[in-house]
């Protein structure tokens, strides 16, 4: 930026101002540093290897770099980067924010100000130059900020790197089962990323709508590992008001499943449920595009992952259908289910699968003349009861008109 005025004081004055701020910049520094110390008592001022505080190096180098910048006409002050990227890092590991490093830049420019002023007043620069001086100050703390935030960035992204680190490792020993870590080492664990161990907790595992999707926005208190193909959730107190609502808005756009609430120590047993609701997702047989609850959905999950063992128990259950028509079978099949359910008669069978009674009353008779005395048999119609509801879970069974 073009300084007129101070482009206009002659050479010796803007020398004789460059070698006094110079021979003065270390006590200049020193003084800065007191003020600093006394405002910012919790300021907490890193050594280098020969136990100078770095900010009194940082600040020492701000003010010649500055002044030599006056000194040359260059263009623009070096701002020196190392020393104040320094110090953004040290904000960021502490865990303050740049605001306080801002004020802290902001009481040493106006210190260096107000000493600089002294020394235009004593070499006799005009006003309106001194003026540009101080803006050139502020241009060039703008500069000090830049090179901080850069240094302050870089140590949240380290942060937050190591903090997903250390919860990856966290969910990994929570969901290990019998071979996990103690309640006691779990809690030590949880510790390190300032995470209090719940009593209770159930395990969510997503799928992910895109490759780059976005991770949902759960909240610091719900654990979630996006590095997993399937994302993993861990919900402390899960049965906590609220907390469904806020999963559910947070994973829109999701699918996926939340296991059964369960105490701490038995974590992999929420997971197992909610890894069998996702195979269950992705086979078709359990909606896309929602998070499911594993509890909304307890008779998918117990009789649909058993469909081995329920077509084996179907021939023995069923056979008195085996000599009919497969859609004359399909249809008695989905009668005598509603039967079983309603444990009414014809009327209430209608009502179920949506015909007319004296269908429902015609093949009730059926029923009975295929299966006899065997129909009352409280086992055999439990058994019944499980085949058929797992076959009209898959879409087996039809229930309309002849």
């Amino acid at each position: 930026m073009s300084r007129p005025a101070w482009s206009e004081v002659p050479k010796p004055k803007v020398e004789r101002f460059a070698s006094i701020a110079l021979a003065e910049s270390g006590d200049l520094a020193q003084a800065i540093l007191a003020a600093i110390r006394y405002d910012f008592p919790q300021l907490r001022l890193v050594e280098d290897e020969s136990g100078e505080p770095m900010a009194l190096v940082g600040i020492r180098r701000a003010i010649e770099g500055f002044v030599q910048h006056l000194a040359s006409g260059a263009a623009d002050p070096r701002v020196p980067p190392e020393v104040f990227q320094e110090f953004g890092r040290g904000e960021g590991l502490n865990g303050r924010s740049l605001d306080s490093l801002q004020a802290v830049y902001r009481l040493g420019v106006r210190l260096a100000w107000r000493r600089f002023a002294e020394i235009g007043q004593q070499v006799d620069i005009a006003a309106p130059a001194m003026y540009e001086l101080a803006e050139s100050g502020f241009e060039y703390l703008d500069g000090l900020v830049e090179q901080s935030v850069r240094g302050y960035a870089e140590a949240a992204a380290r942060q937050a790197s190591e903090r997903l680190r250390l919860q990856r490792q966290l969910i990994d020993r929570m969901l290990a089962g019998q071979r996990g870590d103690s309640a006691h080492t779990l809690g030590e664990r949880a510790a390190r990323i300032g995470w209090e161990l719940p009593a209770t907790i159930a395990v969510g595992v997503l799928i992910r709508p895109a490759r780059e999707a976005v991770a949902p926005a759960v909240g610091q208190g719900i654990l979630l590992d996006m590095e997993s193909e399937q994302p993993r959730m861990v919900i402390p107190e899960p049965d906590t008001a609220g907390r469904a609502d806020l999963v559910r808005r947070a994973t829109t756009g999701w699918s996926g499943a939340i296991g059964p609430s369960v105490p701490l120590a038995a974590a992999a047993t929420s997971l197992r449920w909610a890894e069998t609701a996702v195979r269950l997702i992705e086979d078709g047989l359990l909606p896309r595009g929602e998070v499911q609850h594993c509890t909304d959905r307890t008779e998918e999950l117990v009789l649909l992952p058993s469909r081995e063992l329920i077509d084996a128990a179907a021939p023995r259950c069923l056979t008195p259908l085996q000599d009919i028509p497969p859609t004359q079978a399909r249809r008695l099949a989905a009668t005598l289910l509603a039967w079983i359910e309603t444990s009414g008669g014809a009327t209430e069978v209608a009502t179920r699968l949506g015909v007319h009674p004296q269908t429902a009353r015609y093949r009730l008779r059926q029923i009975r003349e295929l299966w006899g005395d065997a129909i009352d048999d409280p086992d055999r119609r439990f058994e019944m009861l499980l085949v058929l509801r797992a076959q009209r879970l898959r879409g087996e069974l039809t229930t309309g008109p002849e």
